[in-house]
């Protein structure tokens, strides 16, 4: 190998290091792929595949992203066995449904740890004890959480975990899944061995050295921006709840510091999205990965709404570079948005309609 592979090699055995050391994880521990959809992916089929149709029972919530709801169905369709969990309205994991999968020898269980939409964080430590005490393996897809809330592998039993650098503000394409010591899992991708021969290709060194310097970076600020952030995600929510027919999306206390989802009855979410973009304010009526999709968030109709009370739901993702000034200016702006578009929907009541 000339010195350029060397240097190469060099730079992928430092990041894995580094990465791994976040999580307390060992670095071989540590499978780099090219997107968090990637690696989720490769945790469900390459556990059904490993394990075989008559042996895998796979049960995923009814509120993860749809990476892990479109593999769990594809492998439906392949004749694997998987289950979907319910949640309560807060968009918690029902603890009574999953000792039921469980007892029905569940092979993997798959629950996100901070939801994408609606910022609900779950106990995932109760629900790895849980699994593992019927010997089934955890995974979760932690790619909302990472490097904003703790997460020791080893502490908190994870099986398998899945993350990725651009929600760190690192660079785009790269992602990794954590597969504890010992589980085996088969590849989706074959070729020359890569990746501990868990998923050939040339691995992106400038894009993995790019994940494990944001990870560097995060290892200082994660705690005191996420109290910051959560600071500033509270203000936000309880002025927008002050406005009239207004309502929390998810879980009032264990959610996502920096995330606000809200509903506004008599209109649509989308409305209110192209309100605030005229205004300089970026959000979001539901998942970034299907927004403009037209069809109700599952994960909304999954905690209970109605589609009419989907569709008139706001995400509002607050980051570092955020402050107390742009919250101001949301809280000032947002309900005179609502009170237009009110207006003009058919579906206000008349006696709520401003004169």
């Amino acid at each position: 190998m000339n010195s350029f592979g060397v240097e190469a090699k060099r730079a992928l055995k430092d990041s894995r290091e580094t990465i791994a050391k976040f999580m307390n994880a060992d670095s071989d521990e540590v499978v780099f792929t090219g997107s968090a959809t990637e690696a989720n992916n490769l945790a469900l089929k390459g556990h059904a595949f490993e394990r075989g149709k008559e042996k895998c029972h796979i049960a995923v919530s009814s509120v993860e992203h749809d990476c892990i709801l479109n593999s769990a169905r594809w492998l439906e369709k392949q004749g694997f066995r998987v289950s979907y969990l319910p949640v309560d309205p807060y968009g918690l994991i029902r603890m009574d449904a999953l000792e039921k999968v469980l007892d029905e020898e569940a092979t993997l269980v798959s629950v996100v740890h901070g939801n994408n939409e609606i910022g609900t964080v779950q106990q995932i430590e109760t629900i790895s004890r849980k699994c593992h005490e019927h010997d089934a393996l955890f995974h979760t897809d932690a790619v909302q959480s990472f490097g904003k809330l703790p997460l020791d592998v080893k502490e908190m039993s994870i099986d398998l975990m899945t993350v990725n650098a651009h929600k760190l503000y690192g660079p785009k394409g790269v992602g990794a899944l954590y597969i504890n010591s010992g589980l085996r899992i088969e590849p989706l991708i074959h070729g020359g061995g890569h990746e501990f021969g868990l998923r050939s290709g040339t691995e992106n060194v400038p894009g993995i050295v790019g994940f494990a310097k944001t990870v560097e970076l995060r290892k200082e600020e994660r705690e005191p921006e996420a109290k910051r952030l959560a600071s500033l995600r509270d203000e936000l929510i309880e002025g927008s709840l002050e406005i009239e027919d207004a309502y929390l999306n998810g879980h009032p206390t264990k959610r996502l510091p920096n995330n606000a989802s809200l509903r506004f009855s008599y209109i649509e979410g989308e409305a209110v999205v192209l309100r605030l973009d005229t205004k300089g304010i970026a959000a979001s009526s539901g998942s970034a990965c299907s927004t403009g999709s037209g069809e109700p968030s599952h994960v909304l109709l999954a905690i209970g709404l109605q589609p009419e009370e989907a569709r008139g739901s706001l995400r509002l993702s607050l980051g570092k570079y955020n402050t107390k000034e742009d919250i101001e200016y949301i809280l000032q702006v947002l309900p005179e948005i609502i009170e237009k578009l009110r207006a003009m929907s058919p579906l206000t009541p008349t006696t709520k309609r401003p004169r």
